[in-house]
């Protein structure tokens, strides 16, 4: 720079001419390059020699008048600095024109920052938070791949552009476990397109993401931070092909890199070479491999092909001929690596044995091409034949397949590569009769995808009709996994042709068993099954087949409980917690006890997807179940506009039962966990299973939530996880939350309310009602209300009370008189009947007539002959009685004869 300063000096008029007498020697072009000065307010600029060698000031041509600071050149051409004008590049070269290409990844390219940070550190955590030093971006060779912890790792670039341009990139970005941002800011460090912020999650390879620059100072950020909560490492996020044009110029045309060519000049790109050819750096032309070695597209060497194995065929069915037969093929798998003329290695089976075709699947009729075709509208078949429906009926509308003898029009199968997510244009899937199964060959980590496509759905009239189902359609497949170490099947479902959503994931090895799935929008379906093989080459292949209430008796009574207040879903956050770099996080759980009509209705997001994209109105990835879980990161603590949410997890996809034993279907709340608040209520416990299976929760989850009356907590409550494992779970398989809330208590009855009975006052007397203390109960049977009733004080009952004493008393003197009355008769007849005995002893003459002797009372005789006590009556009335209706009464004659009767 020193030198350029010194030939600045004439930069205002002609160059100085040297003497005749000069010694300066002139240096030759090779000992210096050319550059341009800075551009002045004019928008003019010169042009100056810059020696390689520090120092070497003399010798050097003059400046002179460069081009103008908005020149630049076409793609595929460079600015040459002596003559200052533009040429094509030569062959095996390429230019950007006005710009630059990053492709090479061995190493992070010249102008380029790579540095890590920690988020958020809590001071709490002295030295348990880690050093962030080495979570960087990792050059790869063809792509650059992010950090996979929670630091966060940046990887910026600055550049200056004369005129305004573009940045364009490809990238991956399979996991939204990890948040991945790219922005622009420009030198005041203000970000220029905020709304291209965040990145979108791939789920078809690569995908390409262009930013427009502005003028000026533009530095680029690719920033990514990962939540590794879970114990599965998330996949890192790949970008290559890094591209940025409106810079001023470009001097100089950049090599093909190995594995590609520029067979011609002025090339603005380089092309991959094709399979089973390579190249070096720079290449023209791509060159053959030997016939024992082979090599992939846009390779740089060639393998050699090891011997074919009986994994390396597979077999599949033609389709049936005009005489009902099939042919039985076997065919290598492509593309062909492996080499049969080896010792030791597995020859093809011949093919050509055939068989006989099976039918048709149902629904479709063999036409006289012996083609399968579907019966017309108004028919049905079972794969024989089409047959009319009878009248007053409409056949059911739908797809099944029974028979895999040749591909399905409406479905596709194809291979996705594990390590650069590019499609291989290769059968991921074959038909093999009575079932179709994922063919062997593709690369250890290569997806084998099967595609079915459903342009929309005619569900019948009563499933219209019904304004609270949501079912349109439903999908029922059998299938099996037979993996000798370890394998993945996912279902995926996609909308409208955007992005397949994984719904279902199995691991390992699975029975045949059968999977259903509810479609609850009328649209256009797609349903995706993908395959990916244990990273070992062994025999791996997945076969495809064809309100809310409880009653709890407890002794004396039986509480009835409705939990349909709690039945849509519930959203609780627990927390915060921090991961091992410091990084705030909470969980975020949604709980549907019972579901909507029993359906799973509680839904986690992950809106790392949909929040960066406001404007598309579409959703990210949804988990939908009775009960799931998100990691939430709060705005403050990424510096987001909105709260992160990110790996959403199912934890209950069924529920198991519910009753009061801390163990059912061997899944156990352990008691300790959440101590009884009230021994005489039990809670009640939920228990879920999740069909989502790990590496270490071989049998799914397994989720309890303990349901707990507690009348201070009205509404939704609050939801708890144990003290002892903050994050719901103590093992990552089992997960144990306990939901307080007063819709958690049983009905009210009669038992849970008692009455106070008041004094009687003024005649009146009030009943009250109240609830025992404490009141566990909600809802059900009301308070009754307070009761009055009449009712006599205690002065009344005491005069009613001398009253009868008094009657009583009269009573008993009335009688004592009367019976002693009674008494003195008695004794005055049984004087005279001794009497008239003493009289007969002594023989006196018995008297010639009836008649009162002097001094005896008339009066007494005739109170005797005609009144009669009580027990005189009751004996007169069983005495004998005369035909006259008198009494008679036994008389003694005077003679001694015999008695008379009167």
């Amino acid at each position: 720079m020193k030198c350029s300063e010194q030939q600045g000096g004439h930069v205002g008029g002609d160059p100085a001419p040297r003497g005749p007498g000069s010694p300066v020697r002139s240096l030759f072009q090779s000992e210096y390059h050319y550059e341009y000065t800075a551009c002045d307010s004019a928008g003019s600029r010169w042009r100056v020699a810059v020696p390689h060698t520090p120092g070497l000031c003399t010798g050097l041509p003059d400046p002179v008048k460069g081009t103008e600071c908005s020149f630049s050149c076409k793609a595929g051409e460079f600015l040459d600095m002596k003559a200052q004008s533009c040429k094509p590049c030569a062959e095996g070269t390429y230019s950007l024109g006005t710009g630059v290409r990053f492709d090479e990844w061995d190493e992070v390219p010249h102008g380029f920052a790579n540095v890590a940070t920690n988020l958020e550190v809590d001071d709490s955590f002295g030295d348990t938070v880690e050093n962030c030093t080495a979570s960087t971006w990792v050059p790869l060779g063809d792509y650059i791949a992010s950090n996979t912890d929670e630091c966060t790792a940046t990887l910026m670039y600055a550049v200056n552009l004369k005129q305004s341009g573009t940045v364009s990139f490809e990238y991956i970005y399979p996991d939204s476990s990890i948040v991945f941002e790219f922005f622009v800011q420009n030198d005041q460090c203000q970000p220029t397109v905020e709304e291209s912020r965040w990145m979108r999650t791939t789920e078809k390879g690569w995908e390409f993401h262009s930013v427009e620059l502005s003028r000026g100072n533009n530095v680029l950020y690719w920033r990514t931070t990962a939540f590794s909560v879970w114990s599965k490492v998330p996949k890192p996020v790949l970008v290559r092909n890094i591209g940025i044009t409106g810079v001023a110029y470009t001097s100089e045309c950049f090599p093909c890199k190995p594995g590609t060519y520029a067979a011609a000049a002025g090339s603005s790109f380089c092309q991959l070479c094709p399979a089973n050819t390579f190249s070096s750096k720079g290449a023209t032309a791509c060159q053959p491999c030997e016939p024992a070695t082979y090599a992939e597209q846009g390779s740089a060497s060639c393998k050699v092909r090891p011997p074919c194995t009986d994994k390396d065929y597979f077999y599949t069915h033609t389709a049936c001929d005009a005489n009902g037969e099939t042919q039985l093929m076997f065919k290598w798998a492509e593309p062909k690596i492996c080499n049969e003329e080896l010792p030791q290695a597995a020859q093809l089976p011949p093919s050509g044995v055939k068989t006989k075709c099976p039918p048709c699947n149902p629904g479709f009729f063999k036409s006289n091409s012996s083609a399968c075709e579907p019966c017309p509208y108004g028919s049905y078949s079972n794969g024989s034949g089409c047959v009319r429906c009878p009248a007053g009926t409409e056949p059911v509308l739908g797809l099944e397949y029974k028979w895999w003898n040749v591909l399905p029009p409406n479905m596709e199968t194809t291979v996705l590569s594990g390590i650069n997510f590019e499609y291989k244009g290769m059968a991921g899937w074959e038909v093999a009769g009575d079932y179709i199964y994922t063919a062997a060959g593709a690369s250890d980590n290569d997806f084998m995808i099967l595609t079915l496509v459903v342009p929309g759905f005619s569900p019948p009239q009563p499933a219209l009709e019904d304004g609270d189902s949501k079912e349109v359609a439903r999908i029922t497949f059998v299938f099996e996994t037979i993996c000798s170490v370890s394998c993945e099947l996912y279902f995926m479902v996609g909308v409208n042709s955007r992005t397949n959503t994984p719904v279902e994931t199995w691991t390992g090895p699975k029975g045949k068993q059968s999977y259903t799935y509810v479609v609850e929008k009328n649209a256009t379906m797609s349903f995706t099954w993908a395959f990916q093989r244990t990273p070992y080459h062994e025999a791996v292949r997945s076969l495809c087949y064809n309100n809310c209430s409880f009653s709890l008796a407890l002794p004396g009574r039986t509480l009835h409980y409705d939990f349909s207040a709690l039945a849509a879903s519930t959203a609780f956050a627990s927390g915060p917690s921090f991961t091992s770099k410091g990084l705030k996080y909470f969980h975020h759980f949604n709980v549907s006890l019972c579901g909507n009509r029993g359906r799973k209705a509680a839904s986690c997001t992950d809106n790392v997807t949909d929040a960066r994209l406001p404007d598309e109105g579409g959703a990210g990835r949804v988990v939908t179940s009775h009960v799931c879980q998100a990691i939430v990161v709060p705005s403050d603590v990424v510096g987001y506009r909105a709260v992160v949410s990110s790996q959403p997890v199912s934890l209950a996809d069924r529920v198991v039962g519910v009753t009061t034993s801390p163990t059912l279907d061997g899944i156990t709340a352990p008691p300790e966990l959440f101590p009884p608040a009230n021994p005489e209520l039990p809670d009640i416990i939920f228990f879920y299973r999740s069909s989502e299976v790990t590496q270490s929760c071989s049998g799914g989850r397994a989720t309890t939530i303990r349901l707990r009356c507690d009348p201070l907590l009205p509404g939704t409550g609050s939801l708890a996880v144990p003290s002892k494992c903050p994050e719901g779970t103590c093992d990552g398989c089992a997960f144990h939350l306990l939901w307080a809330t007063a819709e958690g208590c049983p009905r009210c009855s009669a038992g849970h309310f008692r009455a106070i009975v008041g004094a009687c006052q003024g005649g009146l007397q009030r009943t009250t009602y109240v609830w025992r203390e404490p009141r566990l109960c909600r809802g059900g049977q009301r308070l009754p209300p307070p009761r009055v009733r009449s009712c006599r004080s205690a002065d009344f009952w005491l005069k009613v009370g001398v009253s009868v004493g008094t009657c009583v008393a009269v009573l008993l003197a009335a009688l004592a008189a009367y019976f002693w009355k009674k008494n003195q008769k008695l004794e005055y007849k049984y004087s005279k009947l001794v009497m008239n005995a003493a009289a007969k002893e002594s023989e006196l003459p018995a008297p010639d007539s009836c008649a009162i002797m002097e001094g005896e009372d008339a009066e007494d005789e005739l109170i005797f002959a005609t009144k009669k006590s009580l027990l005189g009556k009751i004996k007169a009335f069983t005495s004998k009685r005369t035909p006259d209706g008198f009494d008679s009464v036994p008389l003694k004659p005077s003679s001694g004869g015999t008695d008379l009767e009167l």
